[in-house]
């Protein structure tokens, strides 16, 4: 009889406590479910602006490729012009000593 008693006393308290509803879990999971899909959608976003700043990059890598041989150019200029302007001062300092000597004279 103790035992039918502490079976019986059991099984109440276990059909006491309740099961889970599927209203209870809806209740707990839709938050978690909103949460996830905000989420989602976020991702979402940032890999199409992952992939949209990674093509930018190719394109300034291209850009930069393209550019050097330009660079090349421009500093080959510089060079001669400085080089120009270094025979002009020299021609010009002779000019102002060829001056000063004819002022002698």
């Amino acid at each position: 009889m103790r035992m039918v008693l502490g079976v019986t006393a059991a099984s109440l308290a276990l059909f006491a406590s309740g099961c889970a509803t599927t209203t209870d879990i809806k209740q707990q999971v839709d938050p978690l479910n909103d949460r996830v899909t905000k989420l989602e959608a976020r991702v979402s976003e940032l890999e199409k602006q992952q992939a949209t700043q990674a093509a930018d990059i190719q394109g300034l890598k291209s850009d930069v490729a393209n550019s050097k041989p330009d660079v090349a150019r421009c500093e080959a200029a510089a060079n001669k012009a400085e080089a120009a302007a270094a025979a002009a001062n020299a021609d010009a300092e002779k000019c102002a000593k060829a001056f000063q000597l004819h002022l002698k004279k």
